[in-house]
C-alpha cells in the first residue's frame, strides 16, 4: 500500500479529466469494508474543517477530496486518507 506521502504527491498531480481508480475504506458505525471507485476527476480540493470535538480553536484539520464523475454519470466525492490506494486508469476508448 502506498504511504501517505506518496498519496499526497499523487493527489497534487491530479488534473480534471484524469481517469482514476480508488480503493478505499468505508466505515459506518462499527462496520467497515473496502470498496473500489472508478471515474474521471472533476476537481480536487484540500478542505479545512472542524471535524474533531474539543480541539484548540487555532488547530487546523484538513481533508483531501476528489470529486469524481463515475462511468454512469453519477458524481461522487472521495476523501483521500491513509487507507486509500490511488491508481491511474487508461482513458476509455469510445465504441
Amino acid at each position: 500500500m502506498p504511504t501517505a506521502n506518496h498519496n499526497r504527491a499523487w493527489f497534487e498531480g491530479l488534473q480534471p479529466g484524469d481517469q482514476v481508480e480508488l480503493e478505499h475504506l468505508v466505515k459506518v458505525g462499527l462496520k467497515s469494508w473496502t470498496t473500489l471507485t472508478r471515474g474521471q476527476v472533476v476537481s480536487t480540493e484540500r478542505r479545512r474543517h472542524g471535524l474533531h470535538f474539543r480541539r484548540a480553536g487555532d488547530d487546523k484539520v484538513f481533508s483531501d477530496l476528489i470529486l469524481l464523475k463515475r462511468d454512469d454519470g453519477e458524481l461522487t466525492t472521495i476523501t483521500v486518507d491513509e487507507y486509500t490506494t490511488l491508481k491511474r486508469r487508461s482513458p476509455a476508448v469510445p465504441a
